[in-house]
């Protein structure tokens, strides 16, 4: 069996099992939250499957309901299975995002997203691209500014700012929320996602680098030397080294019979 066969028996087999759980949790009642959130808190759904009223009160996401044993900053995933999340900052040139869509998908792979609602304003349809590649759609704040070093009021608003446009574009905020330009939350921060529909910060235990635009070489050796099962692995869109290395990065991923699939599948 070829390395595409394989991956193609995947995702029709235990990858059809999580999308099809993923749909029936939307579509069920599920609890409610102890407490209802602000009024201006955005509803919550699985990624491009809004709930049937948006003026009803809004709920947890199914997600991350089977999230809820976990704890509120996730870092890594399951180390006993053969997968890996791998993790784009979403912003900077819209070509360099399309072809890093182009080279994953390719190869059978699946990603989560991290949008900055700036670029989403600026560049409305890659939302839905991204979905309909069948990949993970969050939130990385609205101006990717420190926000571990802003008042209360301004780190709420530029998460409540980026969650109110990805519902605008795909009918849901998303499961995911990433603080920007921090590996790891803070109480406060964790406490204002959890407000704005939240309950999970997500960060990630292996840093790519690609950012520092050290050469593709360079980016494929650091996470090819640091992955594991499990492993929450940050990488970015908007550098051509980060495209560069995706051919031999998803190869290597191959070889050793590790799967690229969604944060959410790589949690179910």
């Amino acid at each position: 069996m070829t390395s595409i066969d394989r991956r193609r028996a995947l995702r029709t087999g235990a990858g059809a099992a999580v999308v099809g759980a993923l749909a029936a949790g939307c579509a069920g009642t599920g609890p409610a939250p102890a407490s209802p959130p602000p009024a201006d808190a955005p509803s919550t759904a699985v990624p491009g499957r809004p709930f049937a009223s948006q003026g009803s009160r809004p709920r947890v996401a199914p997600a991350a309901r089977r999230f809820a044993k976990q704890p509120t900053e996730i870092t890594h995933g399951p180390r006993d299975r053969d997968q890996v999340a791998l993790t784009f900052h979403g912003n900077g040139d819209p070509a360099t995002a399309r072809a890093v869509l182009a080279e994953v998908e390719r190869a059978r792979a699946r990603i989560t997203v991290l949008a900055v609602g700036s670029w989403l304003d600026e560049y409305p349809e890659l939302a839905r691209r991204i979905l309909d590649g069948g990949h993970d759609l969050g939130n990385h704040t609205q101006r990717h500014l420190s926000i571990t070093e802003m008042p209360e009021s301004e780190a709420y608003a530029e998460i409540t700012a980026c969650a109110r446009r990805l519902r605008t574009l795909t009918g849901s905020i998303g499961s995911w929320f990433r603080p920007s330009r921090t590996q790891h939350t803070t109480p406060l921060i964790t406490r204002l996602a959890g407000r704005a529909g939240y309950p999970h910060v997500l960060s990630y235990d292996l840093d790519s680098l690609d950012a520092t635009s050290p050469g593709a070489a360079a980016v494929t050796r650091t996470v090819a030397g640091q992955i594991q099962r499990g492993s929450v692995v940050s990488l970015h869109f908007g550098y051509a080294d980060t495209v560069a290395a995706l051919p031999a990065l998803l190869d290597d991923l191959d070889r050793r019979g590790l799967r690229a699939v969604t944060t959410t599948e790589l949690l179910s």
